[in-house]
């Protein structure tokens, strides 16, 4: 860590500035960070490490925008409008595999499972995803669900040339299925799930396909950012990561802070709905077997090399990426600091 950072952090971190208040503000890298959807539970937690003052404690300021799916954000970072990001690593695998010069990587894994799913009527002809053949599934273009869902479909015995994709707003997607003028959507299932149970169908009457439940294995979330920002850039990268993992950690301990933290900035938002979706994501996502033992981002390389595999497998793409190419962990706060 560079000594200089290290001094700011902890000066901070303790309430104190390095001269002038005007000064250490103006010194202050400023990092600006995209999510992957609307404020919602799963990314809340970029909120709470803004509310509670730890990139402030960190030497950075912090510029956190909502998102429009998964898929826009390492085209975003890669155009330069936003420094860092969250969200699914399987679209970022797809973007670079597709542009290998435009350096997006990933700094942190938060999901040790991908939310990616198809959901269906559980009353319908749909019963394992090999019936997903000559169905109409509804996504908006940018959601990682549809982008990987030849990948999805490889793994699955799928012929995905016999899926026909019906591109939506988000906003539609849902209602399509619920109106039945789709047979299904893609998705993450802490969205879509819940988005149909809001319309009038029930968890209990959706038939959820989770990806990893059909061969699929890869990982999910990710702090996302460029190596060119890393190049200008190391001790911001360094802070918000740090930064965004205390407010990730912090929000799976204390889960009503993180909807009092997400009311707050978001005055609209269901708490019981929220509260759900977290618990959701807890359960299908976050916590396996792998984080209770080793804490956040322990990234298992052989896996990830998999999942990079299968992604470019699932669109005909040579030559192969490397792991060390979509993830580094040089900038995650030690293992003691990454444990449940």
């Amino acid at each position: 860590m560079v000594p200089g950072f290290t001094r700011r952090a902890a000066l901070l971190a303790a309430g104190g500035t390095l001269g002038a208040p005007g000064l250490a503000r103006a010194q202050a890298p400023r990092v600006r960070i995209m999510l992957d959807w609307a404020f919602q539970s799963p990314n809340a937690f970029a909120l709470v490490a803004r509310e509670k003052g730890y990139f402030r404690a960190a030497g950075v300021e912090v510029q956190v925008d909502r998102g429009q799916g998964g898929g826009a954000v390492p085209v975003a970072l890669a155009g330069g409008s936003y420094d860092m990001g969250y969200a699914d690593i399987n679209p970022t695998i797809r973007f670079m595999a597709e542009n290998p010069g435009r350096g997006i990587v990933a700094v942190a894994v938060l999901h040790d499972r991908s939310p990616l799913c198809a959901i269906v009527r559980a009353d319908g002809p749909i019963r394992t995803p090999k019936d997903l053949e000559g169905k109409r599934l509804a996504a908006p273009d940018f959601d990682a669900g549809r982008q990987l869902f030849p990948a999805f479909a490889k793994a699955a015995g799928i012929d995905a040339a016999k899926v026909t994709f019906l591109s939506v707003t988000p906003a539609l997607r849902e209602p399509m299925l619920v109106r039945r003028e789709a047979d299904g959507v893609t998705g993450f299932v802490t969205t879509s799930a819940l988005a149909l149970k809001g319309i009038g169908l029930p968890i209990n009457q959706q038939r959820t396909m989770m990806y990893y439940d059909h061969g699929l294995n890869l990982y999910g979330g990710a702090i996302l950012t460029t190596r060119a920002f890393i190049q200008r850039n190391p001790d911001a990268v360094r802070g918000a990561t740090a930064a965004l993992m205390k407010g990730f950690i912090e929000s799976i301990r204390n889960s009503q802070d993180m909807l009092d933290v997400l009311k707050r900035v978001e005055p609209l938002t269901d708490v019981a709905l929220e509260r759900e979706r977290h618990e959701l994501n807890l359960e299908r996502v976050i916590m396996t077997d792998n984080v209770r033992a080793n804490g956040i981002s322990a990234v298992d390389p052989a896996r990830l090399q998999a999942g990079i595999v299968a992604v470019e497998d699932a669109y005909n793409m040579t030559p192969r990426l490397q792991g060390s190419q979509i993830y580094t962990t040089d900038f995650l706060p030690p293992a003691a600091e990454r444990r449940i």
